[in-house]
């Protein structure tokens, strides 16, 4: 069943091409359709489209598919084009003409766009909830080890005190720059497209207000054009918050990686959340932590994949735009499954809180002799060079200050205003 069906039948070969994998990603979508369905059925029984009694019986049995889709049973057979076919089918099946009714005043294109932005709605508040989840986490264990001394790197050589408080807390106020984008692409999809039709409006006396507050939206999109062209960019938007969480995820997953090598030997841990070698029995690698960094990596090219899907195209709708689903939808599952995993596995990260005894650390605390003697008066160039003479000759003799309190290493992270940061993204 196709929803622009005219009496002919399409080669096997065209209906294979153009339908792609698109059933498969219509059953993640399809609960979407149920809800706009139904919010449309109640519009369509209020402006006297259809009368009060088919708009119930049309709610109905749209609770009822939807029971279906909560339960799994739902399928999209190789004989309907997509869920919209398959939902309209039901419709039809159970109540005869009423259900032919449901298409009243709208486009399977305005149906697969309102979907589509109460799909990323949902996502988006799902993965800011695992955002801050990360956070809290991040948070905690930097209370826990905020005068643990780790030692800080530039261009991968040693270089200034640093402590694992600082470490954890980097990666939780960075996160907050994340749920930024987050947020701003939240904003962009809590807009309802439904009554654009096929992006030049309808002739109906439709209530776009209606279904607006019915589905639980914050505006609606007024121009009908504009929804149309919002197809392509609501993913664009949600996929710039996911790759900017995937960014700090991958950078923080390679840190991981880098610390649990013998080499740094910062941290690790336990066996049964590492890996072995088929060959070396000594082995513990930290596979989980290699895939969510390649995931992460990946998930960074997601704004370009949909840009090259969508930046030439005129307005109005484009075939094209059916790929933007099966861009998008595997990236949200993707870069979810990151954020569990990683909360998961840094519940148990081990600590080697004797890091500083390696004399390759002895220079470490350099910079603080250096200040000592700008603080006694000495020229901060003249104490400089001195300083750089004396470690060049070996005639320096460095101070291993384990009880250091430099403010931002072991000392003030300022943990209270980066929560208040946080906190301010969930006070709306």
């Amino acid at each position: 069943m196709k929803l622009w069906d005219k009496g002919f039948s399409t080669d096997k070969k065209i209906d294979h091409f153009t339908v792609g994998n698109d059933r498969e990603l219509d059953l993640v979508l399809a609960k979407y359709d149920v809800i706009a369905s139904k919010a449309h059925a109640k519009m369509l029984g209020k402006v006297g489209l259809i009368s009060t009694n088919e708009a119930e019986s049309l709610v109905s049995e749209l609770d009822s598919i939807s029971e279906s889709i909560k339960r799994g049973t739902f399928t999209i057979e190789d004989s309907f084009e997509d869920m919209h076919s398959k939902i309209e089918f039901i419709l039809t099946e159970k109540l005869g003409d009423i259900g032919k009714k449901i298409h009243t005043a709208r486009s399977r294109n305005d149906q697969v766009l309102v979907a589509m932005h109460l799909y990323l709605k949902e996502e988006l508040a799902v993965i800011k909830t695992q955002t801050k989840a990360l956070f809290d986490l991040l948070i905690q264990l930097a209370e826990e080890h905020q005068t643990v001394s780790l030692p800080g790197y530039t261009h991968l050589q040693i270089a200034m005190p640093s402590s694992f408080g600082l470490w954890f807390s980097a990666y939780a106020e960075s996160l907050i720059d994340d749920l930024y984008f987050v947020d701003a692409a939240y904003k962009v999809v809590d807009q309802n497209p439904l009554g654009s039709a096929a992006g030049y409006g309808s002739s109906f006396p439709i209530d776009r207000s209606f279904t607006t507050n019915e589905m639980g939206f914050e505006t609606l999109k007024y121009n009908v054009v504009a929804a149309q062209m919002g197809r392509g960019k609501i993913e664009k938007a949600t996929a710039f918050g996911i790759s900017s969480i995937a960014a700090t995820l991958s950078k923080l997953a390679m840190d991981i990686c880098l610390y649990m090598s013998q080499n740094f030997d910062f941290i690790a841990f336990p066996d049964e959340l590492t890996t072995g070698s088929s060959i070396m029995p000594h082995k513990k690698n930290p596979d989980v932590f290699e895939l969510v960094r390649g995931k992460c990596n990946k998930l960074q090219s997601i704004p370009n994949q949909l840009t090259l899907v969508i930046n030439n195209l005129p307005s109005g709708y484009h075939r094209d735009l059916q790929l933007v689903k099966e861009i998008i939808i595997p990236a949200i599952q993707d870069i979810k499954a990151c954020l569990e995993i990683m909360t998961f596995s840094l519940k148990e990260i081990r600590l080697n809180t004797s890091i500083l005894e390696d004399s390759k650390y002895d220079y470490l605390f350099s910079v603080d002799t250096l200040n000592e003697l700008v603080q006694n008066g000495m020229p901060f160039r003249d104490a400089y060079k001195q300083m750089g003479q004396e470690i060049e000759n070996g005639t320096f003799k460095p101070k291993k200050n384990t009880a250091h309190t430099h403010e931002g290493s072991l000392g003030n992270l300022c943990l209270d205003q980066v929560k208040l940061k946080m906190d301010a993204l969930f006070q709306h």
